[in-house]
């Protein structure tokens, strides 16, 4: 079996120390250690992270093939350092039943470049009336431990509590997309001064912040567990910091693009800013970066939203909603929180891996870069600074805010139970 020595990283960005691959897992960490018999990557101080875990990922397939495919998917999750991905299930046929979410399930292992662990419908196509098949998703191949209906809210609360009681039976969860769907009829971006200027539709904060309080109360009525999909305002993370305090069993995500950008991009028009839900204001952003700080926003999730040119290349109105993420992630979480000092790279590591893996019950997945665990690594080159160019990106789609905005980091090298599926930032 092969061997990799990886000498010099900053593991979870500590001293520089040698890391030993053998196979499948890492069989030593130190200083010093002997390359007899393996291949050498000189790391220089760069940084070495856990394999990251994306907990809201959309591959389109089946049935968007045009936006996205298993395989170029993994290909964008490997180039931006991530070994597991959580596959959203608005697709077509929607992932409702055993049989979807095992073909995703296999496509993902024939890919070869990331673990995909389907996510099923709550409820059957997405439709918010009938529950899908939770408890076959769950037995089937795929194991299925998450369940959302993301792209549109479970908004019954009879559903919704009938859901979060059906899944505690086997300890998994459900992730809510929080939108009241009669508040933001028509709705094009964030409710506010920005909206009022523009004549857009708006999308108020309390559309999400009143469904996240509704669904928190009912998951400590049941004693189940609720995940918070895409949480993008201040006032989201108040109640998710309350029921927190009252021991209510409650997750959150931000996405990368809410710890940025905010809604005075939409301005321009510029339908690649459209998202669901839309880019808040300034005063979100830092409260959102704040909570991912403190821990009351548990994870980084990307939300990668993949669209074909068509679909965005159009006017405002008419445009699809959502970005790409997985290849530029880890570059705005280290532009909005480590340069910051809001975090340091340990905390990047619990962020975008440990707690991740630990929400979604992803085996082998977020555990420490120490003797004997799976070698699932990503190296990262964090005193990097470049610009965006999508015409490289591994995604079928380049639907990017970020096009030639300068970020910091670059994802160097991937492993994937030991074996490279990213070297100096070529996929393998």
């Amino acid at each position: 079996m092969s061997k990799t020595l990886i000498r010099g990283a900053k593991v979870l960005g500590g001293e520089p120390q040698d890391v030993l691959i053998d196979g499948t897992t890492i069989a030593e960490v130190g200083t010093g250690l002997s390359a007899e018999g393996a291949e050498v990557i000189e790391a220089d101080g760069k940084v070495l992270l856990p394999g990251l875990v994306d907990l809201h990922t959309h591959l389109r397939e089946p049935g968007r093939e045009d936006s996205e495919t298993v395989l170029t998917g993994t290909r964008a999750a490997a180039s931006g350092g991530y070994t597991n991905v959580f596959a959203m299930a608005n697709t077509f046929p929607v992932a409702d039943t055993a049989g979807v979410v095992e073909q995703v399930w296999r496509l993902g292992q024939e890919s070869g470049y990331c673990d995909v662990q389907p996510i099923g419908a709550v409820t059957v196509g997405l439709e918010g009336a009938k529950l899908a098949e939770l408890g076959a998703m769950h037995e089937s191949a795929a194991g299925v431990t998450v369940f959302s209906d993301d792209g549109k809210c479970v908004h019954d609360a009879v559903i919704m509590r009938r859901a979060l009681e059906y899944v505690k039976a086997f300890n998994g969860v459900v992730a809510q997309h929080a939108q009241e769907p009669r508040l933001t009829e028509g709705a094009q971006m964030n409710e506010g001064v920005v909206s009022a200027e523009l004549g857009l539709g708006g999308w108020p904060a309390v559309a999400e912040e009143s469904v996240i309080a509704r669904d928190v109360l009912l998951a400590e009525h049941v004693g189940s567990r609720v995940h918070i999909c895409h949480l993008s305002t201040a006032g989201s993370v108040e109640i998710v910091r309350w029921a927190k305090s009252r021991g209510i069993d409650v997750t959150a995500e931000v996405t990368p693009h809410h710890l940025l950008l905010t809604d005075e991009l939409v301005r321009s028009y510029n339908p690649v800013y459209k998202v669901n839900p839309p880019l808040r204001t300034e005063r979100d952003v830092m409260a959102l970066r704040e909570a991912l700080a403190d821990g009351t926003i548990d994870i980084v999730a990307t939300d990668h939203a993949p669209h074909p040119h068509e679909d965005k290349d159009c006017e405002w109105a008419a445009a699809a909603m959502g970005m790409v993420g997985l290849e530029t992630a880890l570059s705005v979480v280290q532009e909005t929180m480590v340069d910051t000092g809001l975090l340091d790279w340990a905390g990047v590591a619990d962020r975008m891996s440990f707690k991740p893996a630990q929400i979604g019950q992803a085996t082998g997945h977020g555990r420490p870069v120490s003797a004997g665990e799976p070698a699932n690594l990503t190296l990262v080159d964090a005193a990097y600074r470049g610009q965006v160019d999508p015409a490289g990106f591994a995604s079928r789609s380049r639907n990017t805010p970020y096009e030639g905005r300068e970020l910091p980091g670059r994802v160097t090298h991937t492993w994937l139970r030991g074996k490279a599926t990213l070297v100096d930032g070529k996929l393998t």
